[in-house]
């Protein structure tokens, strides 16, 4: 039984990279700067890959029981982990797939080609979150400039994703800044803080580069189609 949650795990993590490399391998990303919109701000528009750093997250400082519940899901081989039954991953949580970003001066679009092709909106019209807001699998975004750096600000979130594969735990507290800079035309720069006074005991900062992948569309992905994994995701029996 470990053999096939293992196996599954495999070809989830390795079939985008590889698909993201190929593609990589055929247009690399061109050098010079970022190009800019007819506003003059930055174009964070494009395919981008995530390559190996879709997994980067460090060590979240974990209050003991959450602590204990990301044990306590290792332990059990990830076995209710929301992705493997073909849930939203949530955010800072990504998956290995591509994704696309489409930008407007009032709305930011961010595509998602694994997984369920989840979704954010980026809300760029100088709304605020809303005083009730619904307790949501990736959160209410709202975005400004700062400079060059696109800050994002999400909140609203509900307690059923995890944070990385590894079963880190968050509450409905959970609050994330992204701070995305195009360093250059062909690289996305990301660096994520993430405060739960609910789940850490401070807040963390960690970061992310993502490559463009030049001339690239997103493919169809269903993970509820075939998902025989799901069948499998037992624990350590």
């Amino acid at each position: 039984m470990r053999f096939f949650v293992i196996a599954a795990t495999l070809m989830f993590f390795l079939i985008a990279p590889a698909r993201a490399n190929a593609q990589a391998g055929r247009n690399p990303p061109p050098g010079g700067p970022p190009p800019r919109t007819s506003d003059g701000k930055v174009d964070l528009s494009g395919v981008w890959d995530p390559g190996t750093s879709f997994g980067n997250i460090g060590q979240v400082p974990l209050q003991p029981w959450a602590e204990a519940l990301r044990q306590e899901r290792r332990a059990n081989l990830s076995k209710d982990d929301p992705e493997g039954h073909c849930l939203p991953a949530g955010v800072p949580r990504i998956s290995p797939f591509p994704y696309k970003v489409v930008q407007t001066p009032t709305l930011i679009v961010y595509l998602d080609e694994g997984n369920v092709h989840s979704y954010r909106q980026f809300f760029m019209d100088g709304r605020g979150h809303p005083k009730d807001s619904d307790q949501l699998w990736m959160g209410h975004s709202i975005a400004r400039w700062d400079g060059d750096t696109l800050v994002v600000d999400t909140v609203g979130f509900n307690e059923k994703t995890w944070l990385n594969g590894g079963g880190i735990p968050h509450t409905d507290r959970l609050h994330v800044i992204e701070r995305f800079t195009r360093s250059d035309y062909g690289h996305l720069e990301i660096e994520i803080t993430i405060d739960d006074p609910g789940a850490f005991t401070k807040p963390h900062t960690f970061k992310r580069v993502h490559t463009l992948m030049q001339g690239a569309e997103l493919l169809e992905y269903v993970c509820n189609e075939f998902n025989i994994d799901k069948d499998r995701l037992v624990g350590d029996k």
